[in-house]
């Protein structure tokens, strides 16, 4: 089994930096934005957008996580998977403009959770979606907004994405096909 780094830490800075950058030029500023990471990966992806959306914007933007462990429509496959907390910002999302972050976008069904997961929680005026890795094999009409790079792969491979608040280190892998 073969394992190819195709991203590495200043990869992944820069990817963020630009994502962020994307976001406020599409939302006119920070104004009216909540960034929600969905876990795991995408709570310390969203932390650090919005960081950069802060410095960049102004003024500081609400960060949240959103859980969609129990809108998933494949938990019947996935039955150990445990729920993370949901973390909603004060002020909530109604009326916001919602920039939904994932690690990696591959069939759609994570935000196709995380908009019904929204739903319950109120009525934002618009969703984004960022998502640091896009590799394709949609499974439904789901595409991101901001995208930190398009990774083709094939649909066996395994993309994984490392962070160094959970895993120690920044990079992105693929994994898989001969050795």
């Amino acid at each position: 089994m073969t394992v190819r780094t195709v991203l590495h830490d200043a990869d992944i800075t820069r990817a963020l930096t630009r994502i962020s950058h994307e976001i406020l030029e599409s939302n006119k500023g920070p104004d009216g934005l909540v960034i929600l990471g969905i876990p795991t990966r995408g709570v310390p992806l969203a932390e650090r957008i919005g960081a950069f959306v802060t410095e960049f914007g102004g003024v500081s933007v609400p960060i949240g996580a959103l859980d969609v462990t129990m809108y998933r429509d494949d938990l019947h496959r996935h039955p150990t998977r445990a729920p993370h907390p949901t973390q909603i910002p004060p002020g909530g999302i109604d009326g916001a403009v919602v920039v939904l972050v994932d690690d990696v976008l591959f069939s759609g069904r994570s935000i196709r959770a995380a908009l019904d997961a929204l739903q319950d929680i109120g009525r934002p005026a618009a969703v984004r979606l960022a998502a640091l890795v896009d590799r394709g094999h949609r499974e439904l009409p789901i595409r991101p907004d901001f995208v930190g790079k398009n990774l083709p792969s094939a649909r066996e491979e395994r993309v994984n994405v490392r962070l160094r608040e959970i895993d120690g280190e920044d990079s992105v892998s693929i994994e898989g096909g001969a050795s």
